[in-house]
């Protein structure tokens, strides 16, 4: 059997779990080396999984002849450029999100892929999830009727440390945790987001702002064809990784996520007690490795991906449009894909 030949870009903490399953858990899959800006880092990772192949940097990884797709799991600063030079290379490539942090450059990269006809896939696990691609089904059935209105939490459990905003290689809030959030609210919805109004704050951690980012945001939506939406996001939650969310139709509503990481009470002289979700990696492992498998499969047997370029260039809109929004203190439209403001 025929295996897709993958390289990962980037092993931090998201990269070397997305390495970890192609190389154990995706048969249709080779893993074949890995790269990192932290030559130290590869080599470490590389060791781990017993690969012999690893490089300090895309363009000399993009050099062996088999690699036939790159997963690109840098931070959020360098994805369009590494898309770009990837699939100029030759090579398809799944990214996580966001595609880029402006519309400009994820513009380029989107160019670049259909320049080279290559093959791109956004990183937008939580449509693997079994429970949103359940909840996702009914809605295409009809079951709730019309979608009227789309609710969203999500919360990570702890604060990242200063350096991570120091560093300025990753998004603001907007694109490192409410993009999933804006993408399931065009996915789930069926329809596009055309205004939206961020309220925010970071009064618990005034720091952050002198690096332009946010505690905690909330952001009212407003659908082109008439629904409304509202998204929650909360950096530092403490008591758990929380993400839920609720589509309300003219016939009913879904309800997707739950506090509880497994179907498990305790019971002690205190009570009892739920074992809570504790990080991303943990709530949605199956999602990240059905994901994943799906994009390979897709690539072995020449299939258009799930999850496009255009759906990471929409929800990059949203988070673009919700960040101006935070800026100037109003409403915002969002710009669609072709530079114009929705209607």
């Amino acid at each position: 059997m025929r295996k897709l030949g993958v390289g990962v870009l980037g092993v931090g903490e998201m990269g070397k779990r997305h390495a970890e399953n192609l190389r154990r858990l995706v048969p249709e899959a080779r893993l074949v080396a890995i790269a990192d800006a932290s030559a130290e880092r590869a080599q470490v990772v590389a060791e781990e999984l017993e690969i012999e192949n690893w490089y300090s940097s895309l363009e000399a990884m993009l050099e062996r002849k088999d690699l036939d797709a790159v997963l690109i799991a840098t931070p959020d600063k360098f994805h369009a450029k590494a898309v770009e030079t990837a699939v100029g290379a030759g090579k398809d490539v799944l990214c996580e999100k966001p595609l880029a942090l402006n519309l400009a450059d994820a513009r380029a990269a989107l160019d670049a892929v259909a320049k080279a006809g290559r093959r791109l896939q956004v990183g937008f696990m939580r449509r693997y999830d079994p429970a949103y691609a359940a909840a996702m089904k009914r809605i295409a059935a009809g079951e709730i009727g019309v979608p009227v209105i789309f609710k969203s939490v999500g919360r990570d459990k702890d604060a990242a440390p200063i350096a991570a905003y120091q560093s300025r290689i990753n998004g603001m809030l907007f694109y490192t945790n409410t993009i999933h959030d804006f993408d399931l609210a065009r996915w789930l919805m069926q329809d596009e987001v055309s205004a939206v109004h961020a309220y925010t704050t970071a009064t618990i951690r005034p720091e952050l702002a002198t690096y332009g980012d946010l505690v905690a945001s909330v952001v009212n939506l407003a659908y082109r064809r008439g629904a409304i939406g509202n998204v929650e996001s909360y950096a530092q939650a403490v008591y758990g990784y929380d993400v839920r969310t609720e589509i309300v139709g003219s016939q009913g509503s879904i309800f997707v996520g739950s506090l509880q990481q497994a179907p498990a009470v305790f019971l002690t002289a205190r009570g009892g007690e739920r074992s809570l979700a504790d990080h991303f990696l943990t709530r949605f492992a199956d999602a990240y490795l059905a994901e994943v498998r799906d994009f390979v499969h897709n690539m072995l047997h020449d299939l258009a991906p799930r999850v496009t370029g255009d759906d990471g260039l929409q929800a990059l809109a949203i988070a673009v449009a919700a960040e101006k929004s935070h800026l100037l203190a109003k409403p915002i439209e969002v710009a669609l894909a072709d530079g114009r403001a929705a209607s």
